[in-house]
């Protein structure tokens, strides 16, 4: 098995997803622990001369209360911060979150005790999962979420899976072990995986699409999109013709939308996901706790406040709708006879059979109900604690919507691909040899080859199992979507 090293600077997003889902080990930097350690040493100093936040004060409107100097002190603090509800998180988010916060402390700010860090390095490393609730957070750190994780590090609250360390939280380990966003940080790092993984399945879906309907390839003609030079439309412009060389004669002297702007749709999402992923991987790497040990002392700033994230999720949620909107355009121009030339539908058998007819009152279900969640988080306000913390970045809404998203378009995607699949297998002359055979292929052998009238639930669930492989059947490296995203 692979082991990633964990030194508070080098986490990337497919690292921590190998580590949540046990595909690899973990250790961690010596090095980091020392710097741990050392600055661990820095807060107790800064203590002992005078006011730290949350470490000889309360915490929130309390900042000005100097409290008692006893050994509950921190187990109070997390005890009264253990307000997650909601539904559990999955054992890979929860996996995850632990990641991050482990690699954030290794970076050095927190003024954690080498003990904590060590605990949840051992309970990682040994595949202990804690029972992390979904709800409580608001862009401003994972109070709720990190208290869970906390208590069960102390042993006083179950771990859901395995069995991991009981460590000692001392006076100024608590607030520091909680000052991150890491299940925001690790929600949004699953979601992003599976949102590239299924733009590289929609192009590959696309054009078996384009194959069926016969489509004209000069509206990928690279020429074309060097004019209008966006970021990743001449990539997806040059894939798109490689898929479809050789493709049949086109039948229209231009095509519809659904096939004629793909690279202009496709390319936002593909750019909004690397600079997505490029905050994603800021957040795994960040000194984020208030205060902040730092070599020349400790500071209290406003660091945890996720704005980046936020805005980063806001877009590439707003680049990924037109992706799966556009797909719905050509599963609609798949149904259509004066296009295809096939029947109406793609329907078999008697006249009047519905076919697939039915397909396209699922995905304007899907579509309508991501719309529903399509609002922007930075349009949130709020006013909590006194008065006294007047806003949020809402990046926790931000990624559990792209999560749904990413719940959702699979199987909106999967009605495209059976009706290409279904119209290639009518009309088997219009494929081309190359990867998009390989991936008609891969899905015929998978899909039911009967046409007639029947329930299309079980070939949708199927068709959406395809889509990581489909996905991976092409080098996407040059648009930053690698199929090991």
């Amino acid at each position: 098995m692979q082991v990633e090293r964990l030194d508070g600077r080098g986490l990337t997003v497919t690292a921590l997803l190998a580590i949540a889902s046990g595909r690899s080990g973990v250790e961690v930097d010596p090095a980091a622990l020392r710097r741990v350690e050392g600055r661990h040493a820095m807060l107790q100093q800064a203590r002992a001369q005078g006011a730290v936040y949350g470490a000889n004060t309360g915490v929130g409107a309390n900042r000005h209360e100097r409290t008692a100097d006893d050994e509950e002190r921190g187990l109070r603090l997390l005890r009264s911060h253990c307000a997650a509800v909601g539904p559990l998180e999955d054992d890979i988010t929860a996996r995850a979150m632990m990641a991050v916060r482990l690699n954030q402390i290794l970076a050095g700010g927190s003024g954690v005790s080498r003990q904590v860090a060590e605990a949840l390095a051992a309970a990682l490393h040994d595949g202990a999962v804690p029972a992390i609730h979904s709800w409580g957070a608001i862009g401003t750190g994972d109070l709720a979420a990190l208290a869970e994780l906390s208590l069960t590090l102390a042993g006083e609250r179950p771990w859901r899976d395995g069995k991991g360390p009981v460590t000692t939280f001392g006076a100024t380990d608590a607030l520091p072990m909680i000052s991150s966003s890491a299940l925001t940080v690790a929600t949004a790092a699953r979601a992003l995986q599976k949102m590239q993984s299924q733009v590289r399945a929609s192009v590959v879906v696309a054009a078996l699409s384009f194959l069926a309907l016969r489509g004209n390839p000069e509206a990928y003609d690279v020429n074309v999109h060097r004019n209008r030079a966006h970021p990743g439309q001449v990539e997806v412009a040059r894939l798109m013709s490689r898929l479809v060389a050789g493709s049949v004669a086109p039948v229209r002297i231009q095509d519809p939308f659904g096939l004629r702007v793909l690279p202009q749709v496709t390319a936002p999402a593909i750019h909004a996901a690397r600079s997505l992923d490029d905050a994603v991987t800021a957040e795994l790497n960040a000194a984020v706790e208030n205060p902040l040990v730092t070599p020349d002392g400790v500071r209290h700033h406003g660091q945890f406040h996720t704005a980046t994230l936020a805005s980063q999720l806001d877009a590439v949620r707003g680049a990924f709708l037109p992706v799966l909107s556009l797909s719905t355009a050509r599963l609609g121009l798949l149904m259509r006879p004066d296009l295809t030339g096939l029947r109406a539908f793609l329907a078999a058998g008697p006249a009047g059979s519905s076919g697939l007819m039915i397909s396209e009152y699922v995905v304007q279900d899907l579509l309508t109900e991501i719309r529903v969640g399509m609002t922007p988080t930075a349009a949130g306000t709020l006013s909590i604690s006194l008065g006294l913390e007047e806003h949020a970045s809402f990046a926790t809404q931000g990624a559990r919507s792209l999560r749904t998203m990413t719940q959702l378009a699979p199987t909106l995607l999967a009605a495209e691909l059976l009706a290409a699949v279904r119209a290639l297998r009518m009309a088997p002359g219009r494929l081309t040899a190359g990867p998009l055979r390989d991936a008609f292929e891969m899905a015929n052998e998978a899909l039911d080859p009967s046409e007639e009238d029947r329930p299309l639930g079980a070939d949708l669930e199927r068709a959406a199992e395809l889509l990581p492989r489909l996905g991976a059947v092409l080098d996407y490296s040059s648009m930053g979507l690698s199929s090991s995203a």
